[in-house]
């Protein structure tokens, strides 16, 4: 799978899928359009295979995504929609955004992604904390069994985790999303931490650190997760997949499924 943008004639997801990608991510989308933070806030680190990212959920809105997504052909492949709260929503309404964005997006998904994990919203990744994750989670699946009713199908809602939870941080991460029976769980998301890029002259810009960096610790968390998880939850494995045996390594970890992301800033579609 790809986590990818959106251009506005839905391309994007067609020429991707054509690469012979088994499913592409989009967003992540907030209920109002945000233009993200000010430039420059993208960094390669070339030598690391990585990139430093600050974008901060900019996007149109999720009615253009809507309109967007509608003008794509979508064959052959599967189609994620990730979704999140806007920047000056406080996150005691959180849910609100959450809400308004899968109401939107549920006829047109695959699968929805509930990204509580990017380091670039602030105090966005404080709903991993286990009573305001039970809350959100717990409100979302709610609305999506009454969506699954309405539209006839049910569309499976996963949660995107960050790679710097402690280990008691997983214990209640892992509680909640298996006492709420969540479809699936993507591990992870980019990670605040410096340390195997603290000698690069980017290392201060703030952000999230992505591509080969982040494989070792993306992956520890995976296979802890997998450990506290039923079966009954797949895991979606992403970070630092530049090969076929950074896939294998995120498989063996317990991965049922893999993403790529700056892997195809650095390899491209040989990837």
């Amino acid at each position: 799978g790809l986590a990818a943008g959106l251009d506005k004639n839905g391309a994007h997801i067609d020429a991707l899928l054509a690469l012979g990608f088994g499913f592409v991510e989009v967003g992540t989308v907030t209920p109002r359009p945000q233009p993200g933070n000010p430039k420059p806030r993208m960094f390669r680190l070339p030598q690391q295979e990585a990139v430093i990212n600050r974008l901060g959920f900019n996007n149109e809105g999720v009615d253009a995504l809507v309109r967007n997504v509608g003008r794509a052909r979508r064959t052959g492949g599967l189609l994620g929609i990730n979704i999140g709260k806007n920047k000056d929503t406080p996150n005691e309404s959180a849910e609100d955004d959450y809400l308004h964005c899968l109401r939107k997006v549920y006829a047109l998904a695959d699968y929805v992604t509930v990204n509580i994990s990017s380091p670039n919203t602030a105090g966005l990744r404080e709903l991993q904390e286990e009573q305001a994750l039970r809350q959100l989670i717990g409100t979302l699946r709610d609305a999506q069994e009454e969506l699954g009713a309405q539209h006839g199908k049910r569309v499976p809602m996963l949660v995107k985790i960050a790679p710097d939870l402690s280990d008691e941080d997983i214990d209640a991460v892992a509680r909640v999303l298996r006492d709420l029976s969540v479809d699936g769980v993507i591990a992870t998301n980019t990670t605040v931490s410096r340390i195997s890029v603290q000698e690069h002259p980017l290392a201060h810009e703030t952000g999230g650190l992505s591509g080969t960096p982040l494989l070792n610790q993306s992956t520890m968390v995976l296979r802890k997760l997998r450990t506290r998880l039923p079966d009954s939850i797949p895991v979606i494995g992403v970070g630092g997949i530049l090969s076929g045996a950074d896939a294998v390594a995120k498989m063996s970890a317990g991965a049922s499924l893999v993403q790529c992301y700056t892997g195809l800033v650095y390899r491209g579609p040989e990837l």
